[in-house]
């Protein structure tokens, strides 16, 4: 085989590896930053907490769901863009009057007591506790592994009774 067939597949196969190396980077960006949106929609108020969903693509975020105004959209848009490595964000979000749900009134000293529970039964929830509970407010406070860990925990928490909104301390150490 001549040298520069050589030359031309080795280019070839190292092109297409790095082309591969590429496609996995992207994806474990668009992660990240899928990840990192929504932690700071939960942790945001106004920002559509848990009825905005995120999709990435290349830095690209798509936000889609429904909200109960206009003003909780834009701070969604706001909140996303925020977040570093988003390259554009497209807003699907429909806006839909708010519904009349009861609100459901409890204790703080309860609401923290139920947190405390459920973060104990997720094994891999391990180091975050409850800093303070004030009016539906949970601050959470500790460490974790990972920014996943940390989207779970809030995201258990916010199915909690009594949850109107979570605060988050936790110190993530990505390994």
């Amino acid at each position: 085989m001549s040298s520069s067939r050589k030359l031309t597949l080795t280019l070839v196969a190292f092109l297409v590896i790095g082309g591969m190396g590429v496609a996995s980077a992207h994806a474990s960006d668009d992660a990240w930053i899928t990840t990192k949106i929504r932690i700071a929609l939960l942790t945001t108020d106004g920002a559509g907490r848990t009825a905005v969903k995120v999709d990435t693509e290349h830095g690209k975020v798509t936000l889609h769901g429904t909200v109960e105004g206009q003003a909780v959209k834009d701070k969604a848009e706001a909140t996303a863009r925020s977040v570093g490595g988003v390259t554009e964000v497209k807003n699907l979000l429909q806006v839909v009057k708010e519904s009349k749900k009861d609100a459901v009134k409890a204790v703080d000293k309860d609401v923290k007591e139920a947190v405390e529970k459920s973060l104990k039964r997720d094994e891999s929830l391990e180091g975050i506790k409850v800093k303070s509970v004030d009016n539906g407010l949970v601050f959470l406070d500790g460490s974790t592994t990972s920014l996943a860990v940390e989207l779970r925990a809030i995201e258990t928490v916010y199915g909690i009774p009594g949850v109107w909104q979570v605060s988050s301390g936790i110190e993530t150490k990505e390994k």
